[in-house]
């Protein structure tokens, strides 16, 4: 007798695709802006971005936590420790950024001996649609900081002359605004399937997702036990972890 096949996850799927989608589009601007003299300075082994904290939804964090060995799934549970304590303390969210970027520190999947992501097809949208028309080292933190006022100067006239930023900042904006999909994919299929969305820290929701007893809460539209779960275990605040009620 054959056994069939499990179904696929709705949620994970969604995204999926979504990602997909996303993926297809970037190629196709890219391609075009680069045609057009546009530089991206994104590559193997920049991995000044990879101490920022990142927030995603339940539905990409699922995605993650599926391609973890027992190690790796420990790392990121260190990691998603080290962002409560750091949340619990930081007296601003400013700080709180500021903080998880120095001492935080790097992705725990970051893969530090090639400067690649371990589990590059699995990262989430804020991994896939960052990228910078400036020099990596302006995505290092503290930089900002660092500069002097001349310098600081400087760099904002060379982001407002840059094409694809938004004038502001030396990220390229249309690439952050075509991944906007996939949060909508990822927000109704949590919706549809499980009557709520969860959203907050990538490796805090990557950590809950392999807790049986957080995600039977969450399928079950419980969002108070599976709070109450995640706060057992000392991965719940409220910086980092938002349950959202489905709108009917």
């Amino acid at each position: 007798m054959t056994t069939p096949a499990p179904s696929p996850d709705p949620v994970t799927a969604a995204v999926q695709q979504a990602y997909a989608r996303y993926g297809r589009q970037a190629r196709n601007w890219l391609a075009n802006y680069t045609q057009r003299g546009g530089q991206v300075y994104c590559g193997a082994g920049c991995t000044a971005c990879c101490t920022m904290p990142i927030r995603v939804s339940l539905a990409e964090a699922r995605i993650m936590a599926g391609t973890l060995d027992t190690d790796l799934a420990r790392a990121v549970e260190a990691h998603a420790r080290a962002a409560v304590a750091n949340a619990r303390t930081a007296p601003s969210e400013d700080e709180y950024v500021r903080r998880h970027r120095l001492q935080v520190g790097f992705c725990p999947i970051l893969d530090r001996s090639t400067g690649g992501c371990s589990r590059y097809d699995a990262r989430p949208t804020r991994c896939r649609d960052t990228f910078s028309a400036l020099p990596a080292r302006y995505c290092a933190a503290e930089t900002w900081e660092s500069m002097g006022k001349r310098e600081q100067a400087e760099y904002q006239r060379a982001v407002a002359r840059t094409p694809g930023t938004d004038g502001e900042l030396h990220f390229i904006a249309p690439l952050e605004h075509l991944s906007e999909p996939v949060w909508d994919a990822a927000s109704r299929a949590m919706r549809r399937a499980w009557g709520l969305e969860v959203w907050g820290d990538f490796w805090l929701l990557t950590t809950l997702a392999l807790d049986e007893r957080f995600m039977a809460a969450v399928q079950a539209g419980d969002g108070r036990r599976a709070w109450q779960v995640a706060s057992g275990r000392g991965l719940a605040h409220r910086l980092l972890l938002e349950f959202a009620p489905a709108t009917r």
